[in-house]
């Protein structure tokens, strides 16, 4: 069997843009690479979910992966746990966290505390506390951002979140969404912990500082996408080929890491439109000598996507084309993305993501450039992400 390198260009997918006359980011991207596995592949287009559904990142991947999201889906928390590193067992529930600004009535003033650098000096305070015999774990992310980990017996992720997801609400108070005994205890002790968070923040010298400095303070956990840690079977028992991971963002290392694929760090991988494509290539056609499978994530066309800036994610495609001839050898080499992310839209969308797969074994179809109106044409015409990874697989045979 070949070796694959699965890349997914993060919200790739567009619409015709006036300004690029009429054509998307991706089809007015100068990207002879891209255009030569396209004309020596096979194309298509995908709904990565269902028609008319417009995928979220985490629900995207395992789907590309080959999970059934019914089955294997058990919440976004769990993943960004993982991504960062944590160590979850069964029954453990996770939630994401910004670490956000509050007035003295519980009014959200910023939901990033001004886009804080870190959040490490608080996750401090609060890690490994327990409540009700619950542990809790934070760990910081990039910026603003943590997760908390809850772990004790009789937990459940039923729970909602206390985020009111934009500025002048109130925060939200953690509610049961079932009537199971659990779900009750679980939202009474993650009450009781942002309340006693919330107090300790109040006199903290950290952000006494940050106000003279005329920052805002960071000062309440704003926590949401609740989920149970469940192990779901690995990559490998479900292919038999051994797999790795090469992201940047904690959520792409984490589904990585959820299935069973080694999560390799690269220097200079960022999550964000600054990260090193070249290393995350160089890291890729190196890790093909231990691993079957490297699976290599590339974020930032989604930030220039939600961000409306056609323009720069044009460039940045390009940047990623530039690199490519790095891992152009005997592979087979795929190309989509886990959503459309249209400039007009700001926003993740039910767009068909176009599709290529290229191998020199593989019958090349008649698309002579790489887009999403091209790859309409292409032999493989309209495939379903659920069905996406049996065909790679297939094909690498």
């Amino acid at each position: 069997m070949k070796k694959i390198i699965f890349i997914v260009i993060d919200g790739i997918g567009d619409r015709p843009i006036a300004k690029l006359n009429n054509l998307t980011p991706l089809e007015s991207a100068y990207t002879p690479n891209m255009d030569f596995l396209a004309k020596n592949g096979i194309c298509g287009i995908m709904n990565v979910l269902k028609e008319g559904i417009a995928p979220h990142s985490d629900e995207g991947h395992l789907t590309l992966f080959g999970y059934d999201l019914k089955k294997y889906y058990h919440g976004r928390g769990p993943l960004e746990a993982l991504g960062l590193g944590l160590k979850l067992n069964q029954g453990d529930v996770a939630l994401r966290a910004n670490l956000g600004t509050v007035d003295k009535n519980l009014i959200v003033k910023d939901r990033r505390a001004g886009r804080i650098e870190t959040t490490g000096p608080f996750v401090k305070l609060f890690n490994g506390i327990k409540i009700e015999n619950v542990k809790f774990m934070l760990k910081a992310g990039t910026s603003h951002r943590a997760v908390v980990v809850m772990r004790g017996n009789g937990l459940s992720d039923k729970i909602s979140g206390s985020d009111p997801r934009q500025e002048e609400k109130k925060v939200l108070r953690i509610r049961a969404l079932d009537n199971s005994r659990e779900a009750k205890f679980t939202a009474f002790v993650l009450n009781k912990f942002l309340e006693l968070s919330y107090k300790k923040f109040q006199n903290l010298s950290l952000n006494e500082k940050r106000i003279k400095e005329g920052k805002l303070p960071g000062n309440y956990w704003l926590v949401r996408g609740a989920g149970h840690y469940k192990k779901i079977p690995s990559f490998k028992e479900m292919y038999n080929r051994k797999a790795c991971c090469i992201a940047g963002g904690g959520l792409y290392k984490g589904l990585g890491a959820i299935a069973g694929m080694k999560v390799l760090n690269v220097k200079g991988a960022t999550g964000t439109p600054n990260t090193n494509i070249k290393a995350k290539f160089l890291a890729a056609k190196k890790n093909l000598k231990k691993y079957d499978f490297v699976f290599v994530h590339i974020k930032g066309t989604d930030v220039f996507g939600h961000d409306n800036n056609p323009e720069g994610k044009k460039q940045f495609i390009e940047k990623i084309d530039k690199e490519l001839p790095v891992i152009m050898n005997d592979v087979l080499i795929t190309i989509t993305a886990d959503h459309s992310t249209p400039c007009e839209n700001k926003d993740h969308s039910a767009d068909p993501v176009p599709v290529l797969i290229y191998s020199k074994n593989i019958k090349p179809d008649s698309i002579e450039k790489f887009g999403e109106s091209y790859c309409k044409k292409g032999s493989l015409g309209i495939i379903q992400g659920k069905d996406y990874m049996k065909k790679v697989i297939s094909l690498a045979k």
